[in-house]
């Protein structure tokens, strides 16, 4: 897998939970440099992190995702609306 940002490990943590080990050796990355995307990702509440043993297992958290996907739909139920304005218009000329 070619590396290109922390959406790569997004992707990778919509699949599973996984070590920061994990995520740096699938992405091909240094260790430290995993840890600082990982980090930012953290920090902006994209993740959590769970401590077990000596090991960090990060996972994604889906409220940022469920607030992402809620945003458009206020836009989808507006242009249905005027949508269903249209037709009736139509079904009147």
């Amino acid at each position: 897998m070619i590396y290109f940002g922390n959406e790569q490990i997004v992707e990778l943590l919509h699949e599973s939970p996984l070590t920061v080990g994990e995520i740096a050796e699938r992405l091909g990355l240094r260790q430290p440099q995993a840890s600082k995307h990982l980090r930012v990702l953290n920090q902006s509440g994209i993740v959590e992190v769970q401590a077990v043993a000596n090991r960090r297992i990060y996972k994604l958290r889906p409220e940022p995702f469920k607030e992402l996907d809620a945003w458009p739909e206020s836009y989808r139920r507006m242009w249905e609306d005027r949508y269903d304005r249209l037709d009736d218009y139509l079904l009147r000329l």
